[in-house]
């Protein structure tokens, strides 16, 4: 009866370990997997704050200094957002068509660059907002006031590295990282037969922009 009894009981404890390793067994997986997913989240983030910040041999040009050009305003032009936009799609279409990265840059109630970059294989898009100001030697900064990239928390200043680093601009495109800005040097823009060109006014709310071009001092004394 003892040995019936002791038989019983140990069917029993081995039936109870079994039932309480079945209910185990689901907790364990579903533990794992979700340590898993935090893993390969905290990877991901990791991935893309070492890709933005990681210091590589920068396409760094001399910035050269700020050209005071003295000359006759011969052209006094005013235009709008969708104009202005027509003109930078046009240059920017001819100036990508080699690179490997391509953005946009347009003006709506603001001034907007869109542009991506890769994580793990994948595009990230961004749009960063910008407010446009004309500087007394006619030259125009941008001034990064806020940043669209999805959920992820990045600092303007990081973005502005990247497209610093990675992103192909015109000789008179200087990128700000430190300030958070973006100078348009009108200065540093080349037009045939040395005609140089500054900004007077850039309203984008009421849709004006006015822009002058000037006859280098010392042809327009030529021809007096």
């Amino acid at each position: 009866m003892n040995n019936e009894q002791e038989t019983s009981k140990k069917e029993k404890d081995a039936k109870q370990r079994k039932q309480k390793k079945d209910v185990q067994t689901p907790m364990n997986r579903w533990k794992i997997a979700f340590l898993i997913l935090v893993g390969t989240i905290i990877a991901s983030l990791a991935f893309i704050f070492v890709r933005i910040t990681q210091v590589r041999e920068p396409n760094y040009k001399p910035v050269p200094e700020l050209v005071a050009k003295e000359g006759t305003p011969v052209i006094a032009i005013q235009s709008n957002k969708k104009q202005v936009n027509a003109l930078i799609d046009f240059f920017l279409s001819d100036f990508q068509k080699d690179s490997d990265i391509n953005y946009k840059f347009y003006l709506e109630n603001e001034a907007m660059l869109n542009g991506t970059f890769e994580v793990l294989g994948y595009p990230i898009e961004f749009n960063l907002y910008f407010d446009p100001f004309v500087m007394n030697d006619g030259n125009v900064q941008l001034k990064a006031k806020s940043l669209s990239i999805g959920t992820l928390g990045l600092p303007i200043k990081e973005i502005l590295k990247f497209v610093q680093r990675d992103y192909k601009l015109p000789s008179w495109v200087e990128v700000n990282p430190d300030d958070s800005t973006i100078l348009l040097r009108l200065d540093q823009f080349r037009m045939q037969n040395g005609l140089f060109i500054r900004a007077e006014k850039i309203n984008l709310v009421d849709d004006d922009i006015r822009m002058n071009i000037y006859l280098p001092k010392d042809t327009s004394s030529k021809e007096d």
